[in-house]
């Protein structure tokens, strides 16, 4: 019996880690394999980051499947477990399950697949992806790594405002990093350097990557050390590469990380999150505050709150505290925090399925797949920490968002910070009306 069972917990994991197998026309990709297979390929590739306890990756599974058969020798379709391949998910901003990514003309800046899960709308974002393709080659733009090699070689990149890698010197170094609020991971090479040449490349996509992930709050730079040597000498770099982190008022600290892409940009977004202020908590009083909160955000987390006249400003204010909680908890997955009273926005209210009760509510929008999911729990940091930990790693059930569109918003008055005050009802003086002329009409 115990046997029994024991083959039984066996088969069990074996079914939920075995989404893909070699018998699938999908291509496994792994942390060993990913840049020799997809950043290295002249081909357009469709990449699915999951988990294997995932059950929106498990409901996809098949139609992945279709759509890589129905794609042979067109477009390549492969498949990472991020689970188990972490670095690699990091690398690439994975926050939820499953993510799709097409690696297009540069494979450095996947695109963002937002399309349907059918294995049909699959085909067609694949199409559609390589004319995109075609005709970027035809018009001759080849859109390969923005990091140019410097002409001695070595790991740096050359200077100007459109390099994501920093060249600095002994002139700009001390203005540049020592007087900025922004963290910089600096590599000293030397261009004869054989593994600063092999860092180049993870290098310089770490640098895209953390560029736009942090929004330019993290920097990765380069010192020629062979050339700049008072900066170098001044931090005893006698080995090549050597990593240094700066942080404003500190005193440098030795990169200890790995020296994949992976490695680099897992460790730039902990610096940015360490670094980082909790988001702002914004009260929507236009369609304007919605959209630009939302749209520089995967996901927007937007309260609900009841009336001030049922809660007073000390009971709006103990809500508010338990979001900003949650605000600076999540702070590294860079998400919109928004709020608003009932009955401000009905509309918004309703294509959430909120309306009318059940107040403080809160959901979750993803603006630009125009779906949401709602806080089943209750309003306390650690329902709202369940609810959001869910989200997080790809489990909740989600809705579309009214009918897919964004309700309409209303321009309202800021909260002011005080207890309501109830309606004032105007006094109506009846000693001059005649009781007779009632009598008579009716």
């Amino acid at each position: 019996c115990k046997t029994f069972f024991r083959v039984l917990g066996c088969s069990l994991v074996l079914a939920v880690q075995a989404l893909y197998s070699a018998s699938d026309d999908v291509i496994e990709l792994t942390q060993s394999n990913f840049n020799r297979e997809v950043i290295q390929s002249d081909s357009l590739w469709l990449v699915e980051f999951y988990a294997p306890w995932c059950g929106h990756c498990r409901n996809l599974a098949p139609d992945w499947k279709k759509a890589a058969t129905a794609l042979k020798g067109i477009v390549k379709v492969g498949a990472v477990d991020a689970d188990q391949h972490k670095s690699l998910g990091g690398q690439y901003g994975v926050r939820g399950f499953p993510t799709i990514k097409i690696f297009g003309a540069n494979k450095n800046k996947p695109e963002e697949y937002q399309g349907g899960r059918s294995s049909q709308a699959i085909v067609d974002g694949a199409m559609n992806a390589l004319r995109n393709l075609v005709k970027e080659r035809l018009s001759g733009r080849s859109g390969g790594s923005d990091y140019k090699q410097q002409s001695g070689g070595g790991g740096g990149s050359s200077g100007g405002n459109k390099k994501d890698v920093v060249e600095l010197t002994d002139d700009n170094f001390d203005k540049l990093v020592l007087d900025s609020d922004d963290v910089w991971l600096v590599e000293f090479f030397a261009p004869w350097c054989g593994h600063c040449k092999n860092l180049e490349p993870e290098w310089a996509a770490a640098a895209t990557a953390v560029k736009e992930q942090t929004k330019g709050k993290v920097r990765l730079g380069a010192v020629d050390a062979t050339v700049h040597q008072g900066v170098s000498s001044r931090y005893g770099i006698r080995g090549f590469p050597t990593i240094k982190i700066f942080r404003k008022g500190e005193e440098p600290e030795d990169y200890q990380g790995g020296r994949t892409r992976g490695d680099i940009i897992e460790k730039a977004l902990d610096l940015f999150s360490d670094n980082a202020p909790p988001p702002e908590l914004l009260e929507i009083l236009s369609e304007d505050v919605l959209k630009k909160t939302c749209e520089d955000s995967q996901l927007c987390i937007i309260a609900v709150l009841p009336h001030i006249l049922d809660t007073g400003a000390a009971g709006r204010n103990s809500y508010l505290d338990v979001m900003m909680k949650m605000a600076e908890k999540y702070k590294k997955k860079m998400w919109g925090w928004l709020w608003t009273e009932a009955g401000a926005q009905m509309e918004l209210e309703s294509s959430l399925g909120i309306g009318g009760f059940g107040y403080p509510a809160m959901a979750a929008i993803n603006t630009r797949k125009m779906k949401f999911a709602l806080l089943r729990g209750s309003f306390s940091e650690t329902g709202i920490h369940e609810f959001l930990r869910e989200l997080s790693v790809g489990r909740g059930s989600t809705a579309t968002l009214g009918g897919g569109v964004m309700p309409k918003l209303h321009t309202v008055e800021p909260w002011d910070g005080k207890d309501g005050q109830l309606p004032v009802e105007e006094d109506y003086d009846l000693s001059d009306v005649e009781l007779d002329d009632f009598k008579d009409e009716l």
